[in-house]
């Protein structure tokens, strides 16, 4: 096995696991605007922590016996009975292997260059990101705004270490650009273009001017593409109309990622 295929097989690993604990937070943080956020299953027993797999322990321990609702009782593989109300939220093996194909990808771009320490840390917030948009059409704050922060400082880390192929400056400018822009588009059309989605271009700005302006205009293309074509096939299917609201922030974070990974094969 040569050093590239080993260090896309490390991503990979480092992506399934990272993507077994995004389905906790997924959960929590998919709730409408202005709710605050899950600390309970959907059977009311609180959660402990934010990171994890979305499931109950409480729920897949408890003792069936004189269950009024025993349908919802099944036997697991160890023959312990458990409650199938147990798991809640996103499945844990879609998100760790979606996590885990875009960090073997980005490994397969980006090579053993410093920046890729940088992609692999911030994937699982994008997928985080793109799951919570999709269920809720709501980018929190929580995840946006370190999002951009995180990207800053650890690209600023990446241009201090020898053989990096991209431009902090670049990457900050970027960020205000791509973030500018989005205002002047949320202020035009406030139902076009929610603010989570100015926020979240923040980071996306700072991730994609890392490799020059020319991958900041090709993700963001990418992104309106994405989400044009979604929304046309809703339209086709007649399961939207032409003022339904969708969620953006999945079709601006693929078209990022598809943007970083061509800056970063021409890189």
């Amino acid at each position: 096995m040569s050093l590239d295929q080993l260090l896309v097989a490390v991503a990979a690993l480092w992506g399934a696991a990272a993507g077994t604990l995004v389905p906790r937070a997924a959960y929590r943080f998919s709730v409408p605007p202005e709710e605050t956020w899950r600390d309970s299953c959907p059977q009311g027993h609180p959660l402990g922590g934010w990171l994890g797999l979305a499931r109950c322990a409480s729920c897949a321990g408890a003792d069936t016996k004189g269950r009024p609702d025993a349908g919802h009782v099944t036997v697991n593989v160890a023959g312990t009975p458990y409650d199938k109300r147990a798991s809640y939220g996103p499945s844990t093996p879609l998100l760790a292997l979606a996590t885990a194909l875009v960090c073997a990808a980005l490994a397969a771009a980006t090579g053993t260059r410093p920046e890729l320490g940088a992609w692999l840390l911030l994937a699982p917030l994008g997928v985080l990101l793109a799951v919570v948009d999709f269920r809720v059409q709501r980018l929190p704050d929580p995840l946006t705004l370190p999002l951009a922060a995180a990207a800053l400082v650890l690209l600023g880390v990446a241009a201090l270490l020898p053989e990096h192929a991209g431009d902090w400056l670049t990457s900050l400018l970027g960020a205000l650009a791509l973030g500018g822009a989005y205002f002047v588009l949320f202020l035009i059309s406030p139902n076009g273009m929610g603010f989570g989605d100015v926020k979240l271009a923040l980071g996306l700005g700072a991730i994609l001017g890392w490799y020059g302006w020319g991958s900041v205009v090709l993700g963001t293309f990418a992104g309106f593409l994405f989400g044009g074509l979604y929304g046309l096939a809703l339209v086709v299917a007649r399961r939207a109309g032409r003022k339904t609201s969708i969620p953006f922030g999945p079709f601006l974070i693929t078209g990022a990622f598809v943007g970083l990974l061509i800056g970063a094969y021409a890189a």
